[in-house]
């Protein structure tokens, strides 16, 4: 059965948010790492999952430059995190909203209107 690329994408990310929150949560219980120091190991991890995916099961890229990908990747990913900060400080600290209903909120957002987006168009562009 095949499923529509929006889907599959959707997948891919709760995946890499999975594995970023089990490798942050395993650093800090586990091995006693800082929180900070942890919580940049599991973003990083959950981004190399997150590409992988999007480059094998989202949108089948294999044919393209994994190099080229990657580095486009990394912009999305840093403007992806710089949004997510913005918005959660703007809900937060101007619209006097709830945190954890800030990041809600504008990581939807964030990950319809943005990543999804530029990952489909940029990163990985049918050829």
């Amino acid at each position: 059965m095949r499923y529509p690329r929006f889907l599959k994408a959707q997948v891919s990310s709760l995946a890499a948010t999975v594995v970023d929150f089990v490798v942050t949560i395993g650093c800090v219980e586990v091995l006693h790492s800082r929180y900070l120091a942890a919580t940049i190991l599991g973003n990083i991890a959950g981004g190399i999952t997150n590409f992988s995916l999007g480059r094998y099961f989202v949108f089948d890229a294999t044919k393209q430059n994994a190099r080229a990908q990657g580095g486009r990747y990394l912009g999305v990913w840093l403007g992806s995190m710089l949004l997510n900060a913005a918005g959660v400080y703007f809900c937060t600290q101007v619209l006097h909203s709830n945190y954890v209903i800030s990041k809600i909120g504008v990581s939807l957002l964030v990950g319809f209107g943005f990543n999804y987006l530029l990952q489909r168009h940029f990163v990985f562009p049918k050829s």
